[in-house]
């Protein structure tokens, strides 16, 4: 059986140490990118599983990484799960209105990560201007 692949886009590389460890620690196959332009050019080659996203990131920020792959009819069914230190209502909203799955602030708890990911594997797509 193929290993799932998860993009991890997080411009913090600690961050993304912690995510891949877990992660791969689990069975998951994971993908880095570490800024929105790599991000959104790894998701059209590797098709993952899922894309775990960073809000800020240099060059393209998460809302507009997201905002592509949703516009993207061969991307669209793609699961997006945010992971962000912006935690206000307003960020969430922007994030599900982008088309995300998900929003987990930072600081979060690593050992939640793994149960996190395959809730959201089985995300149904969301209907614009949700």
């Amino acid at each position: 059986m193929q290993r799932q692949k998860i993009l991890v886009a997080d411009d913090d590389p600690d961050i993304v140490d912690i995510i891949q460890t877990v992660l791969e620690g689990e069975g998951f196959q994971v993908l880095v990118a570490a800024d929105g332009e790599e991000a959104l050019r790894k998701v059209k080659e590797e098709r993952p599983d899922l894309l775990l996203l960073d809000i800020m990131m240099p060059k393209l920020d998460g809302y507009q990484v997201c905002q592509q792959v949703k516009d993207d009819v061969s991307l669209s069914s793609i699961p997006v799960v945010i992971i962000s230190a912006r935690g206000q209502k307003s960020d969430k909203d922007k994030g599900f209105r982008a088309g995300v799955c998900d929003y987990i602030v930072k600081p979060f708890d690593p050992l939640e990560l793994p149960e996190i990911v395959r809730r959201n594997l089985t995300c149904p797509p969301r209907q614009a201007g949700r």
